[in-house]
């Protein structure tokens, strides 16, 4: 424990050579991925990456996010109700500056990763000490931060963490993160789709008919790059009517990702009468494929049952390649478990820096979360 010190980075062209060694695992926070948030991060959005320090040999990795929420316009404009305009004011004026431990944008415990077993009395020392050296680091730029989170972990590891430095901070439980596990289940695409209940085999040909006329295409970086202003558009409207948002992609995001990561990369159009009306994106890593942000013109996808589509072509892909899981990720749950991925509840833990406000963090949060009610479905005979 006394050996282990840490170092937050500003830039990826000074990461340490063995960085990606350390990051095997997680294409998350390999230098790849790391370029694409500081090349493309969300204008209201400040990456730090760490490293962790054994005798002077690294054998940690992290990721550490800034978060000004005033230099957002909207934090989603599909609930438009008092609740939502009292929930704008707070976070505009008490909650503006947030530091996560962690990746925001996505889904799943993909905050760290060491080279060699850690106990959880050193990690949550050392996420606890990278959050107060970031807290002082702005400070000095005359920044306060109102919130600090430490974002997704498994339940496991969750309970582990709470243990220690994290024993004093609000455990959250937001919407769970949906995980279709493939491994072992069907051997092709057909299999998958024979196993359904007639309901929802009905569904799958229903979607499947609707999406008659529709041509995918996988798209290259050229593709990208021509069209990047409608893959943007099409994204930005999705969402910017999310019931909550704290950043929006930059508009050079997709086409910075395609360069950096190539074929790990993958963004696949949706063209009606030679015209792009949706897309969807997703990132290999490892055994796990990962889905990624998605638009789509609302009057096609209404016609079109474009979203339904896309995840059964995910699902697809998945299965064919050979994947032993998809993340789904939060938001649609209903109709992501209508395709047969499973809720999996996710932990975070947070605190407000001052210490009035932070006695009732929870009871704030749970005030200030946008709830969601939904039914599981259960799709298989």
């Amino acid at each position: 424990m006394n050996n282990n010190t840490f170092k937050i980075y500003t830039s990826t062209n000074i990461l340490p050579e063995k960085w990606n060694e350390v990051a095997i695992e997680n294409e998350f926070l390999q230098k790849n991925y790391l370029s694409v948030l500081e090349k493309s991060a969300p204008v209201n959005m400040q990456c730090f990456y760490i490293g962790i320090f054994e005798n002077n040999d690294l054998i940690g990795v992290a990721l550490a996010q800034f978060l000004d929420l005033n230099k957002l316009t909207s934090f989603g404009e599909r609930d438009k109700c008092l609740k939502t305009s009292i929930r704008n004011f707070v976070f505009k004026n008490f909650a503006s500056h947030v530091l996560f431990i962690g990746n925001n944008m996505i889904t799943g415990q993909n905050g760290y990763s060491f080279s060699k077993e850690m106990d959880f009395a050193c990690i949550s020392k050392i996420m606890d000490d990278c959050a107060n050296e970031l807290q002082r680091y702005f400070l000095k730029q005359n920044k306060k931060i109102h919130i600090v989170s430490f974002k997704d972990f498994y339940e496991s590891c969750a309970n582990e963490l709470k243990k220690f430095e994290f024993k004093n901070y609000h455990e959250f439980n937001i919407q769970p993160n949906m995980i279709f596990h493939l491994k072992g289940k069907w051997e092709t695409f057909e299999a998958y789709i024979n196993s359904f209940t007639k309901k929802y085999r009905d569904q799958y040909k229903r979607a499947r008919k609707k999406f008659e006329g529709i041509t995918i295409k996988e798209l290259s970086y050229t593709d990208v790059e021509n069209e990047a202003d409608r893959i943007y558009d099409l994204y930005y409207h999705v969402a910017k009517n999310a019931p909550f948002n704290t950043f929006f992609l930059s508009k050079n995001h997709f086409e910075t990702f395609k360069k950096q990561c190539d074929n790990r990369f993958k963004i696949f159009g949706y063209y009606h009468e030679n015209k792009l009306v949706g897309f969807h994106t997703i990132l290999v890593n490892g055994k796990v494929l990962e889905t990624y942000f998605l638009g789509y013109d609302e009057t096609v996808q209404k016609d079109k049952m474009l979203y339904l589509n896309m995840l059964y072509n995910m699902t697809q892909f998945g299965l064919e390649n050979k994947f032993e899981k998809i993340i789904f990720g939060r938001t649609a749950m209903e109709i992501k478990s209508s395709i047969g991925a499973e809720p999996v509840y996710m932990s975070g833990f947070i605190y407000h820096t001052n210490k009035l406000i932070n006695k009732y963090i929870d009871k704030l949060f749970e005030k200030l979360e946008p709830k969601v009610t939904w039914q599981q479905r259960h799709p298989f005979k």
